[in-house]
């Protein structure tokens, strides 16, 4: 079902680029862009919600007036969302109506200026979707050429199977890291697997650089021996980690930093050891496995 050849090993996600976090100029963001695809980094992860509806138009106004040509990238984003905030909506709620999905999908091939999408996911399961009424859109959507592939985000196996009954699903993007692994307990990633998903990491550096806990102190002391057996540096060993896992995960990478990036595909060629992943799952749960 999958077709992982289409997409860089590591994607760069936007979802900083712009109002929710660097704010970076037209200029800045082609040369971002640019600096990717010199790495090899060739797959940009959106969402029509990031910077309040607003990410997206200013990546497709630099990719625009960038020399950069559509076949050279691939564009994947993400539609159900409805917020309070850059809309009038009097609560947040998910909206998956044939005629939400397909509005929402136009939307964000106007703001990224470019014809198809490499491939539309659904944001976030809600109670209230209709498979058949869901099908519906992704297969006009499909017919008119203007998305590719269709998946989900943040669905259960159960979930995608409730879709299956209408459409097929080629991918699932999910929370992965080392501090956030659940989707290894709950069949998130055994589905990816038994029906040949793109799986897809978000947040996969987890709360390592962000929070001072017992679980990350864990860590910590582990991933500086690590570091200097394997020459590298902590974030590379955190994404080492999830490359290792057979479901062959794609993270999404949201640094702006080139450097950072530079060393994240650099991580895909790290071999870490079987006992090295289990040390630093042991570090993270607290506890030897059972």
């Amino acid at each position: 079902m999958k077709n992982t050849d289409t997409y860089s090993r590591i994607i760069s996600g936007t979802m900083t680029w712009g109002k929710w976090g660097k704010k970076l100029s037209t200029n800045k963001i082609i040369a971002l862009m640019e600096h990717c695809l010199q790495i090899g980094i060739t797959t940009f992860d959106h969402a029509d919600i990031y910077g309040d509806y607003t990410t997206e138009a200013d990546f497709g106004k630099a990719f625009a007036e960038s020399k950069i040509a559509r076949k050279e990238v691939q564009f994947i984003s993400k539609c159900g969302i409805q917020m309070v905030t850059g809309r009038p909506n009097p609560v947040k709620h998910y909206e998956y109506t044939k005629e939400y999905i397909i509005r929402s999908a136009e939307e964000s091939l106007k703001k990224l200026k470019t014809e198809y999408l490499d491939l539309l996911l659904l944001h976030r399961p809600s109670p209230l979707m209709d498979p058949q009424e869901i099908a519906e859109a992704i297969e006009i959507l499909k017919k008119d050429g203007k998305i590719r592939q269709f998946g989900v985000s943040n669905f259960t196996p159960s979930q995608i199977a409730l879709l299956e009954t209408a459409i097929p699903v080629d991918a699932n993007q999910v929370e992965f890291s080392l501090t956030a692994n659940d989707v290894m307990y709950d069949g998130a990633l055994d589905d990816t697997m038994i029906k040949n998903r793109l799986a897809m990491s978000w947040s996969p550096l987890g709360i390592y650089f962000r929070e001072n806990s017992k679980q990350t102190t864990r860590i910590r002391k582990v991933l500086h021996k690590l570091c200097e057996k394997y020459d590298a540096e902590e974030d590379q060993l955190l994404l080492a980690w999830i490359l290792k896992h057979p479901s062959k995960i794609y993270p999404v990478v949201g640094t702006t930093t080139p450097i950072r990036l530079e060393m994240a595909v650099k991580s895909v060629d790290i071999e870490m050891e079987l006992e090295d992943w289990f040390i630093l799952l042991e570090a993270s749960k607290g506890q030897e496995v059972p």
